[in-house]
């Protein structure tokens, strides 16, 4: 029977929101989040007065501690963008020497595969990343003629166990990497799948990587 109106120029809306007795008392307003709830709708949030200020406050205060750890620079905004350049080069170093690493760790493996019952097979230990091991999985599969891999790497406190084989070959014989990778990992305490022919897993257990590969080696022996 009763409801409350806003008027903004010639817009008069409907009123469900708080209200104060003047502008005033609001303060200091800062929009804090802004989301889409719906087609052509949108929320915006906010937090004023003594909030507003506790907030600014606390930013101001994290400027202080970043400006400190910066040896306080003059300029800021500067030295950040001076400092995320730096790590940038340095990252892009970093993979530079990764994609060096991973070249010669490839040459040393291509040179362990051994012919065992017609297959090229490869089992092997690598201190490396779950990525560059795919990477040089994938290469000597297409290098390699009836090729099978199974390589368990190490990155700090992380480990994986990687299998591959050619396409031909596990179809000839059955073989499905996903499935045997699946029970494989528990020696890693990891989990993980993949496809008939290449999978991957991951676990915390780097110990129990030579009973994984191990495993896999004697069910397609």
């Amino acid at each position: 029977d009763t409801v409350r109106v806003i008027q903004f120029g010639d817009s008069v809306e409907l009123c469900g929101g708080t209200h104060v007795p003047s502008t005033g008392t609001i303060g200091l307003f800062t929009i804090t989040t802004e989301t889409a709830v719906a087609a052509g709708i949108r929320r915006i949030e906010a937090i004023t007065n003594e909030t507003a200020e506790n907030f600014f406050r606390q930013k101001a205060a994290t400027v202080d501690e970043i400006a400190f750890l910066l040896k306080n620079p003059k300029d800021l905004k500067t030295a950040i963008e001076d400092l995320m350049q730096k790590n940038q080069s340095l990252q892009k170093q970093v993979e530079a020497f990764q994609r060096e690493k991973a070249q010669l760790v490839k040459h040393e493996l291509k040179a362990k595969i051994e012919s065992v019952n017609g297959i090229s097979l490869l089992t092997a230990h690598v201190e490396l990343d779950a990525a560059s091991i795919k990477d040089i999985l994938f290469q000597l599969k297409s290098e390699v003629n009836q090729f099978v891999g199974i390589i368990g790497g190490k990155e700090g406190d992380k480990c994986s166990l990687n299998i591959i084989f050619d396409e031909n070959l596990a179809n000839e014989k059955g073989w499905n990497a996903g499935k045997l990778i699946r029970d494989a990992a528990k020696h890693i305490q990891g989990g993980g799948g993949g496809q008939a022919f290449f999978a991957t897993a991951g676990g915390k257990n780097a110990g129990g990587l030579s009973l994984a590969i191990e495993e896999v080696k004697n069910l397609i022996s």
